[in-house]
């Protein structure tokens, strides 16, 4: 039997959703204490009559001290005026791990074996309606935990679960070597298929997260196509990080002309000539170089090669060839052969000899023959003794 006034209160830990005192059949002016993260259901006869928020209430009962026990003599010192009081956590309660009991069966869709794989992970609860969830699952019993409410919705786990992870995985042709970047995606989607389960009983399902998918390691035919997976992504790895390599390669050929053009136009700043006047000095070398610099046809091919040569390169290449052309104009000097005669005073010429040592005329013509009737000379003369022409 409950002392004159008792006090209700309920300080328990985070893993309870629901708790029914143990205190029953109270008497009026019992005082029920209500915590900020909780709520409290009173029953009266069997009927949920009141929910409490947070604070301090006196309940009235039917039950009146030594009145009461007067009246209960008649029933067996029970209480014909059933009461009774329970306490709902409405903290969200997180890390409350789920995971499938069976594995699901389907065709992996990129190499097409048959696969089993299973799934687990965590998610967190919060209660968002007391009376509907004290009504519709608690019912008389005394206490409500995690596990035990996971229990209750272990069915619509399962079967949300593992149809949805092998559907998208088909539709969207996931391959199991890669199904591990997908989770979020997974676990966002498969909250939204358990949120309206969840509600129905009372309760809402704040997160959701598939943390793990079991895969059948070490079965014979997995272990063979996860060697082949990842060999073919060692492979592609492989030539792009040759086609890096070539790429930089390839910038550092162009990175390192670009300084050799640079340090080269540094140089001829420095110096005091152009690009187009050190191209002179290439070309003059080249002229200079050919042996038969002498002859007018090559010469020729020097001026149209020098034309472009301007500035300082220019004048002196040009200098050269004109220096070159004066002496290809003037005719060397006749070569006097042996028995030629001077034309001004006929006298006998000396071999070799540029000008006649008898009168000083300069050689025009070595010859020894008459200009004018063809008479071979034979004697120093001033005429021809044929024709009588002068020599």
């Amino acid at each position: 039997m409950a002392k004159i006034a008792d006090i209700i209160k309920y300080e328990g830990d985070n893993s309870t959703f629901i708790w029914k005192h143990p205190c029953e059949d109270f008497n009026s002016l019992t005082q029920l204490i209500v915590h900020e993260s909780q709520e409290a259901i009173f029953f009266m006869n069997g009927q949920a009559l009141d929910l409490f928020g947070a604070g301090r209430y006196t309940l009235e009962t039917q039950n009146i001290p030594l009145i009461g026990k007067a009246l209960n003599r008649a029933t067996g010192d029970v209480s014909p005026f059933h009461c009774e009081v329970y306490f709902i956590n409405k903290t969200e309660q997180m890390s409350i791990k789920w995971g499938t009991d069976s594995k699901v069966q389907y065709v992996e869709p990129t190499y097409g074996f048959p696969i089993a794989i299973g799934a687990s992970g965590e998610m967190s609860l919060r209660v968002a309606d007391s009376r509907k969830l004290l009504l519709k699952l608690v019912g008389t019993e005394s206490f409500l935990g995690q596990q035990k409410l996971v229990g209750f919705f272990r069915a619509f786990l399962m079967t949300r679960v593992k149809t949805y992870i092998a559907k998208e995985m088909k539709a969207g042709a996931i391959n199991i070597f890669e199904i591990d970047g997908h989770l979020s995606t997974f676990s966002e989607a498969i909250k939204t298929l358990l949120t309206s389960d969840f509600a129905e009983y009372g309760v809402s399902l704040e997160q959701f997260f598939v943390t793990t998918v079991a895969k059948p390691d070490g079965d014979r035919q997995y272990e063979q196509f996860k060697e082949l997976h990842f060999r073919r992504y060692a492979d592609v790895a492989e030539a792009q990080l040759r086609q890096q390599v070539s790429v930089i390669d390839a910038q550092t050929e162009a990175q390192k002309v670009v300084i050799d053009s640079q340090a080269q136009a540094t140089k001829r700043a420095q110096e005091g000539y152009t690009y187009a006047q050190e191209r002179g000095f290439d070309v003059a070398e080249k002229v200079a170089a050919n042996e038969a610099v002498g002859q007018m046809t090559n010469l020729g091919i020097g001026l149209g090669t020098m034309a472009g040569v301007g500035g300082v390169v220019g004048g002196v290449v040009g200098s050269a060839i004109g220096d070159a052309m004066n002496n290809a104009a003037t005719p060397a000097a006749p070569v006097v052969e042996e028995g030629g005669f001077c034309d001004n005073c006929g006298a006998r010429l000396v071999p070799g000899a540029a000008f006649c040592d008898e009168c000083g005329t300069a050689v025009a013509k070595a010859s020894n023959c008459c200009a004018t009737c063809g008479y071979t000379f034979e004697r120093p003369g001033k005429f021809c003794p044929k024709c009588g022409s002068k020599r």
